[in-house]
């Protein structure tokens, strides 16, 4: 990357820095903030990377960033969508094509997320794929922040690979490809006919899965707006809860957070997440 170009990317970075209050991205404020907004370390936790690395950015040195970590900072410096694309130019990387795991994500959708500190949370596309989760979402659900391509949506994933099902007991497993059919065939009429990834998703779906061929035939259309799951965690055993849905404006986006089902213990075991620890949990978590 050219020094001068790199050197801007650096400047970019800082000024959207100074801009963010730390109440803003869900930190506190605390009493001797010596910097107006965010200080450095705080951006590269909150974008997984490490302070030496993102201090190496800020100063316009360093290697050049991935497309991952340019979305990662993006996010946790809430970013406008132009904005966004415009970090993509800094570091001359393409900018992602809509609706893939890089997708630009609302600031608003990032700010509630913030905010839900003592619930599982996480914003997906209409087509499921995964965009960020907080961390007790990472200890229910798993990490979906790996997959790339066909398999960054967990619906393509669900009729293609059995272990993306052991998320749910078998007796549930009907009713969930019925629902994930039915919201699939919602979102891609609201998209339109001209809509080429979820055309390419469908297209996909009905050559590799008899199942999910049938079930596409019988035409059930319905968004997915609230669910009571019962989800099952390899430490914590079965976990009942209720998902419920926030959708964005242009409905292309999703929060989904979820509560403990009324009269269950699921409530003791969703507090369990954060005592037993994102990482430990989710190390024993299936590959969904």
């Amino acid at each position: 990357m050219g020094s001068v170009k790199y050197a801007e990317l650096g400047a970019f970075l800082r000024s959207r820095r100074e801009r963010i209050r730390p109440a803003d991205v869900g930190l506190l404020h605390g009493p001797r903030r010596r910097v107006p907004g965010l200080r450095r370390d705080e951006v590269a936790q909150l974008a997984g990377a490490s302070v030496d690395y993102y201090n190496e950015l800020e100063r316009g040195a360093g290697s050049q960033p991935s497309e991952q970590m340019i979305a990662a900072l993006a996010r946790a410096l809430r970013l406008t969508a132009d904005e966004r694309d415009y970090l993509y130019h800094l570091a001359d990387r393409p900018v992602p094509a809509h609706g893939g795991p890089a997708s630009h994500v609302h600031p608003g959708m990032l700010d509630l997320l913030a905010r839900l500190t003592s619930t599982p949370a996480q914003v997906i596309t209409d087509l499921h794929v995964t965009l960020v989760q907080n961390p007790l979402a990472v200890a229910l659900l798993g990490d979906h922040s790996g997959f790339r391509g066909a398999r960054a949506s967990f619906v393509h994933r669900w009729f293609t690979d059995p272990d993306a099902r052991q998320l749910y007991p078998e007796t549930d497993h009907d009713d969930q490809s019925r629902a994930f059919v039915a919201d699939l065939r919602a979102a891609a009429a609201r998209r339109g006919g001209k809509d080429t990834e979820a055309g390419s998703m469908i297209s996909s779906l009905l050559d590799t899965s008899t199942e999910f061929a049938a079930l596409w035939a019988d035409h059930d259309v319905a968004f997915r707006r609230g669910d009571r799951k019962r989800l099952n965690h390899p430490t914590l055993g079965l976990i009942e809860v209720n998902c419920l849905h926030l959708f964005s404006e242009d409905g292309r986006q999703r929060l989904l957070w979820f509560t403990p089902a009324v009269g269950t213990d699921s409530a003791d075991l969703l507090d369990l997440l954060s005592v037993l620890g994102t990482e430990q949990v989710a190390s024993r978590l299936p590959d969904l």
